[in-house]
């Protein structure tokens, strides 16, 4: 734990005028720099499948029910993962009332100036900023700032690059009028925020473009916007295709550990091998029984520190 000045709690450290300084410890200002903690949800009461998007319901009209025991074999075999690529692994508070708290990354998301606190849309949901407030108060995490205007969940925010982000809105969950919000406060701190819009059919914004390495990202580019495609040619990121297939499974949805290193779903095997011959570590665990209701690595994993972009 930090007691440096720039890292002390508090409920909102964004200066109105813009130029807000970086934190000292926590933060991030990439998707890709080395990864040195992470937040995971509990998987305490992961237990059942809930209606939280359409194939969810699909799955419940089936019959089809979550097979607990391989899914949380499954959790402690990512975690692992990440403690042998060194990073220190922190979990959510868990609390009975919130059982989809594994998805840290959607409540809730990283910045250079602290954790920003999202507007989930689900009111089941809604809760999981109450243990996120309790972890980042007990472990000195500043708040940037809440979202108040509409919805935004963090599975729509990618930090590309320090002066590059992506925001996701597809209505469903993240509303536009939450992304703009986000976007009046990045841009004084002269990060540019590209709002990107997709179908809801695809929850979210990290199930169809990732991050891989710096200049590396996974793409569903037969959906994602051509104009977000075009803006990551300009800044010199080649983008790997993603199958539709291949997304509805999770595929896509990946953790960059940095150092050229990324964790993936071991059912992904085109992406693996894209991954491997770009020269990437690839990390690949079985996550299908966690994924099959709608979530994958991504989804259950926040970055809490990164070192510096480029570093």
């Amino acid at each position: 734990m930090t007691t440096d000045t720039k890292d002390r709690f508090t409920l909102k450290r964004r200066r109105i005028e813009g130029g807000t300084p970086p934190c000292e410890h926590w933060g991030v200002d990439s998707e890709t720099g080395i990864l040195r903690d992470v937040l995971v949800g509990p998987i305490d009461h992961f237990t059942e499948i809930l209606p939280t998007n359409s194939m969810n319901r699909k799955m419940l009209r089936d019959g089809v029910t979550l097979d607990v025991v391989a899914a949380r074999d499954q959790y402690d075999a990512v975690l692992d993962i990440y403690r042998q690529a060194d990073v220190t692994v922190h979990i959510t508070p868990a609390d009975a009332d919130l059982p989809l708290q594994i998805w840290a990354r959607d409540g809730s998301f990283m910045t250079p100036w602290g954790m920003i606190i999202g507007q989930m849309s689900q009111w089941w949901r809604r809760g999981e900023y109450g243990p996120v407030l309790d972890f980042c108060a007990a472990n000195q995490i500043p708040i940037y700032d809440k979202v108040t205007a509409g919805c935004a969940e963090g599975g729509d925010f990618m930090m590309v690059t320090p002066d590059f982000a992506i925001m996701g809105c597809s209505g469903g969950r993240s509303q536009r009028v939450g992304a703009e919000q986000m976007q009046r406060w990045l841009a004084g701190e002269g990060v540019e925020l590209f709002i990107y819009e997709f179908d809801p059919h695809f929850v979210h914004a990290d199930c169809t473009i990732v991050m891989l390495a710096d200049k590396l990202a996974a793409a569903v580019t037969q959906v994602v916007d051509p104009a977000l495609l075009a803006r990551l040619a300009e800044k010199n990121i080649e983008v790997i295709d993603v199958s539709y297939s291949q997304a509805m499974q999770l595929g896509c949805n990946v953790m960059s550990l940095g150092n050229e290193r990324v964790l993936l779903p071991s059912q992904n095997t085109d992406l693996i091998d894209a991954c491997s011959a770009n020269g990437l570590k690839v990390f690949a665990p079985d996550v299908s029984a966690i994924t099959i209701v709608g979530g994958g690595i991504h989804c259950m994993s926040l970055a809490l520190r990164r070192d510096k972009y480029g570093d």
